[in-house]
């Protein structure tokens, strides 16, 4: 039997095959938030995002690929994501065990730009044969580059959806249109999720959003309608509306490493606005397993509402 909360949330994707249906279904239904709609998702990107010291020398036996497999496994995670070279260090020792998500663009930080943009490091047909249950990939919205990324994106999500894949979109915005306070405000962050859905996300991941309101139409919208973004839980609230009223997944990222008192703090934000879970990566693996287990499952007992 599928339970109610699960079949409601499948409801949502009206057009999307069996196949897909099936994926995401792998995915509300793995770890040890299986069947809630609640989701905690381990991402390594990090290691190609920002190079290998910069990531897994805070704590060094997250060098080897294996790992992360093991930590997402460990901890009850719903899926694990990664670019393709993680994915097939582990492909066969871990084949089956947990849902993936490979990350079909990625982007280096040995060259910076006020515009950036990522570069297609893998396929759809990579994602079929290391037996993911989806795909990832990153849009700037904001970026001089975002329209050349919204096609890519929209011709990926296609194949992807084709062959019964999930869509799984980082939508982070950046840009020299963008004030550096501008990139989380709330206005902002609410955009980026709509633009997520509006490529064909199953599922969008954007960053916790802060009170700041970059826009001034947005500013006099949220005024006029006096719509309130003081707590967290507020403005969580409202970039769950902007994906189609809730119709659509949005999880939010853990950002940097940041102490466990903050952490949790956050968490209780997201759960209590409505957001459906968290992405957690460099707060995750680069602390020593048993701490990050620890904080993990104590991530996961909050969005059961144990605490």
């Amino acid at each position: 039997m599928i339970p109610d909360r699960v079949r409601q949330i499948l409801s949502w994707y009206e057009s999307d095959n069996p196949g897909t249906l099936a994926n995401l279904r792998r995915l509300i239904g793995t770890g040890t938030l299986a069947d809630t709609g609640k989701f905690v998702i381990l991402p390594v990107d990090q290691g190609f995002e920002h190079g290998p010291h910069r990531s897994f020398a805070p704590n060094p036996p997250a060098f080897n690929p294996h790992y992360h497999f093991e930590l997402a496994l460990e901890a009850g995670c719903n899926a694990y994501a990664a670019p393709l070279g993680f994915l097939e260090a582990g492909a066969r020792t871990f084949a089956g065990q947990i849902p993936l998500i490979l990350k079909l663009n990625n982007n280096d930080s040995l060259f910076s730009t006020k515009n950036p943009s990522q570069a297609i490091t893998a396929s759809v047909e990579h994602a079929l044969r290391l037996g993911c249950a989806a795909i990832g990939f990153t849009i700037y919205p904001g970026s001089a580059n975002s329209q050349a990324q919204y096609e890519q994106l929209n011709g990926l999500a296609e194949e992807a959806k084709r062959f019964g894949l999930v869509v799984v979109v980082w939508s982070y915005p950046r840009g020299e249109g963008l004030s550096k306070e501008g990139e989380t405000a709330i206005d902002v962050a609410g955009y980026a999720a709509q633009i997520a859905c509006q490529l064909g996300a199953h599922i969008v991941k954007v960053k916790p959003p802060s009170e700041h309101i970059e826009q001034a139409e947005a500013k006099k919208a949220f005024e006029k309608a006096n719509i309130p973004i003081r707590t967290l839980a507020d403005r969580v609230r409202q970039v769950v509306a902007s994906a189609f009223d809730g119709r659509r997944i949005v999880i939010f990222s853990g950002g940097p490493a940041k102490d466990e008192a903050a952490i949790y703090e956050e968490i209780r934000g997201i759960r209590d606005g409505g957001g459906f879970g968290s992405i957690i990566g460099r707060n995750a693996f680069q602390r020593p397993k048993t701490e990050a287990l620890k904080m993990l499952r104590r991530i996961m007992n909050i969005y059961l509402g144990k605490e």
